[in-house]
């Protein structure tokens, strides 16, 4: 199954900074080792916002809801999910 997921993050500004590093760290790690696995398909920024869009490959809305909700960023986010179906225009 194939999602669109938008993230947009908001850590506050009265956290630590050394503590926003380290999570911003932990999320780059966590987030890689789902590209590397097939599971975060793709990911691009949304110029000028602390936001991404990203497309993920997983078996269900229950895997993809886990993935998230281990994201050590996902407590300061606002998260949109789309499921995507294929389009009979497509021609890939």
């Amino acid at each position: 199954m194939l999602f669109l997921v938008h993230m947009d993050v908001n850590i506050p500004h009265d956290l630590p900074i050394a503590q926003a590093n380290e999570i911003k760290a932990r999320e780059k790690a966590y987030s890689q080792e789902l590209q590397r696995d097939g599971r975060w398909k793709s990911i691009w920024r949304v110029v000028g916002e602390y936001a991404n869009y990203s497309i993920f490959e997983v078996s269900s809305n229950d895997e993809l809801h886990q993935l998230l909700q281990g994201l050590p960023l996902f407590p300061f986010m606002k998260i949109k999910v789309t499921p995507l179906a294929d389009h009979p225009s497509a021609i890939s």
